[in-house]
């Protein structure tokens, strides 16, 4: 790297769960003033080995050094002590706290043996600048932001530690795309005041925007160290999985006759977040939904499933209205929906809880009589989908927690298909999954669409639009701005759409779902 010495180095670093390797003997090089990404299929090692960096856990075996000399982690506290800081993906906030109690929570200021407020508040702005989120109200309560507001809370809280080491896991993942943009310039301008930057991504596109070096892991062991750029995308996706890397999408199926119109939108409304939507989805049908993040999106499979009160319009299922007041009647009779949330952690999941239990969850009234659940059922349903969609699990009967995030996901997903609905809403599914799971995901779609499924899919990532989708509708403000169908569905369109640039070509169509 440069031939620059080296601030931080683990060699030989070992690390199993009973009987599942998470590290065997991997090595990592990390210098003053660059940028280090650290590359890998979810349950590669990444989290592990930054866990250990970060003095969460502790390695079986191997050292570790930071300026030349060897160090241990008993605990984070130790790690941040000695400049080490990680920003999880998992954020570590206190909804209930303030921003500014949220980043100093850690070694608050003191005067007069209590907390100083105004000190306090000072440190927040600083570090919220820092971090390029200076439009966060440091006194702002961090359950009232929204989940990229409080990303950028996250960054702000390690910045303001001081680190010489910062870790980032997946920390764009729930960003903006003016975030993101934001970060990529705090984190180049951190780089050239000489800290060292290690990086995780499943977005390559960040990986050759900012990152100087790469190692890739697989199997709990780093194959593969070289600087950015020197390889192909699909050199370092083979790296990561192991084998050849084919075609990521599945493909599209050919012009069939129009199928029956399952899920409907007339002139839907809500609040200032929804205006008069129109749309309609077809039995076996992968429908996108584009544009900026935050234009309504997230809104609108929220109204589908039951959760918004006071809207206004009409939702139709089969050509009929509907009245769906809550998740529940969304999800069962003739309605059959799942929502898979944006969220796994929180909305997902219930973490300390068994895979089995996460999996048969939602689909218990479908598997009981009389209040008792017939097991053999379970099991049989439970076994269909841990095949169906290869979840790696040491057992049904660890936490869900335990497992990688991609897996999780599955788990999420699987979750929802154990009821079998016939309209699946998707909200931004493959956020901070790897590229071996994602494309998992991808096949399983257009599964479900063949087989008659109605997809709903919003992504904030145009490649997928691109490869999945049937349609595209693109939202703007609230409202669908222009409709993309088959080969109109390009970066250049979804680009210019979503910006509300009406060029040439780029006019919003008529009967938009028709």
């Amino acid at each position: 790297m440069d031939g620059a010495a080296p601030l931080f180095r683990m060699e030989g670093i070992s690390k199993r769960y009973g009987g599942v390797r998470a590290l065997e003997k991997a090595d990592l090089t990390v210098t003053a003033g660059g940028i280090h990404a650290i590359l890998g299929e979810n349950g590669a090692g990444k989290s592990t080995l930054i866990k250990i960096m970060a003095g969460v856990v502790a390695p079986d075996e191997g050292t570790m050094t930071l300026d030349g000399r060897e160090v241990s982690f008993a605990s984070p506290a130790a790690a941040n002590q000695a400049g080490i800081v990680c920003i999880f993906q998992e954020l570590s906030l206190i909804p209930e706290l303030s921003v500014a109690d949220n980043i100093v929570i850690s070694d608050p200021p003191k005067r007069f043996g209590m907390i100083d407020r105004k000190a306090q508040r000072r440190i927040a702005e600083e570090a919220l600048a820092r971090a390029g989120a200076s439009d966060i109200h440091p006194c702002a309560l961090v359950k009232d932001l929204p989940l990229s507001r409080r990303q950028m809370v996250e960054i702000a809280k390690a910045l303001a530690r001081k680190p010489r080491i910062l870790i980032l896991d997946e920390a764009t993942s729930a960003l903006t795309a003016a975030d993101v943009a934001k970060v990529f310039e705090v984190l180049k301008r951190l780089r050239s005041e000489g800290l060292a930057l290690l990086y995780i991504s499943h977005r390559m596109n960040e990986i050759a925007e900012l990152a100087d070096h790469c190692t890739v892991f697989r199997n709990g062991r780093n194959v593969a160290s070289y600087p950015a750029g020197s390889k192909s995308d699909n050199e370092v996706v083979e790296l990561m999985i192991g084998r050849e890397y084919s075609h990521i999408f599945p493909p599209k199926p050919g012009p069939t006759a129009a199928a029956a119109t399952v899920l409907e939108a007339r002139n839907l409304s809500w609040a200032d977040r929804l205006d008069n939507i129109s749309l309609s989805v077809r039995a076996g049908e992968v429908v996108g939904l584009g544009g900026l993040d935050g234009q309504g999106q997230r809104e609108l499979l929220l109204a589908f499933f039951g959760v918004l009160r006071g809207l206004s319009g009409e939702i139709l299922i089969d050509g009929k209205p509907v009245s769906i007041a809550s998740p529940t009647a969304a999800s069962h009779g003739r309605i059959g929906m799942a929502l898979i949330p944006e969220d796994r952690k929180t909305e997902g999941l219930m973490l300390p809880m068994t895979v089995r239990e996460n999996l048969s969850f939602a689909a218990l009234d479908r598997l009981s009589k009389g209040g008792i659940i017939d097991r053999a059922a379970e099991q049989r349903l439970i076994d269909d989908m841990v095949g169906l969609l290869a979840i790696k699990t040491a057992g049904l009967d660890i936490p869900v927690g335990a497992l990688s995030g991609g897996n999780q996901q599955k788990v999420v997903i699987a979750k929802w298909l154990m009821r079998q609905p016939r309209i699946i809403l998707l909200n931004d599914p493959t956020r901070g999954i790897d590229v071996g799971t994602k494309q998992e995901i991808y096949q399983l779609m257009r599964k479900l669409a063949d087989a008659g499924a109605a997809i709903l899919f919003y992504s904030t990532d145009y490649d997928e639009l691109i490869g999945c989708c049937d349609r595209v509708l693109v939202l703007y403000d609230g409202g669908v701005k222009r409709e993309l169908v088959g080969a109109e569905i390009t970066e250049h369109a979804l680009i210019a759409s979503a910006l509300n640039i009406h060029g040439e070509g780029a006019g919003p169509r008529q009967g938009v779902g028709a």
